[in-house]
């Protein structure tokens, strides 16, 4: 009997962490995964003002498909933006802390303003790649809506407890994955972003919620209680 109180409360502390403790060692290798992209792309790109071969070929199509299409490619890209951004933080925030989830709140809060901030104020100006004279790498509009996709995927698949039926949480991710797949062809189609800027915003917007979830199940609370 006193083993079951001893070990009662530790499964209670637990279940209130982000993540399940086979979750940790993959998002570690993720974190590091896209921290090891974002610097490779940003150094093979560095003071670049044109488009590789690669992003040509990936880019030119798009842009064609979308041209006279531009109010179209730029709703595509609005899920990336500041208001849909701020609104979706604070929804998944608050239903974190309607299910107990202070960790998750914590996540959906914290996401979007750090990828956005190491993108905007370190990373940009570091690299300097150009588009039409606008500094470009990584993308922000597509490291805010990888933020937000990934701060879904913590929540419904590395809890240690879901909170809800597995086609529920399949159908939530698909959703946010497509949209995060618009925001890559709208920033694309209306040449804010070549596509390797992209790829680099995605990597950005995910590890940094791999490291803030990380760093956020670190810290035990006093009282356990979190």
């Amino acid at each position: 009997m006193e083993g079951t109180r001893s070990g009662s409360p530790q499964r209670a502390v637990s279940s209130r962490l982000l993540l399940a403790a086979s979750a940790r060692p993959r998002l570690a290798a993720v974190l590091a995964g896209c921290a090891i992209l974002v610097a490779a792309l940003g150094a093979l790109f560095a003071g670049h003002s044109t488009a590789d071969a690669f992003d040509r070929a990936v880019d030119s199509p798009v842009i064609t498909a979308f041209a006279g299409h531009g109010g179209l490619a730029l709703w595509l890209a609005y899920p990336g933006t500041t208001v849909p951004a701020v609104v979706l933080s604070v929804v998944i925030a608050v239903a974190c802390l309607l299910t107990g989830r202070i960790r998750g709140a914590l996540l959906a809060i914290a996401a979007v303003p750090v990828a956005v901030g190491l993108c905007e104020v370190l990373i940009k100006p570091l690299v300097h790649r150009t588009y039409i004279g606008q500094v470009v790498y990584p993308s922000g509009h597509t490291a805010t809506i990888f933020a937000l996709a990934a701060t879904i995927t913590v929540l419904l698949l590395a809890s240690p407890r879901p909170a809800m039926a597995r086609p529920l949480r399949m159908l939530i991710l698909a959703v946010a994955y497509l949209a995060a797949a618009a925001v890559v062809v709208g920033v694309i189609a209306v040449r804010f972003h070549y596509f390797t800027d992209t790829v680099a915003g995605a990597a950005l917007g995910s590890g940094t919620v791999c490291g803030l979830a990380l760093v956020l199940d670190r810290v035990r609370p006093a009282s356990a209680s979190c």
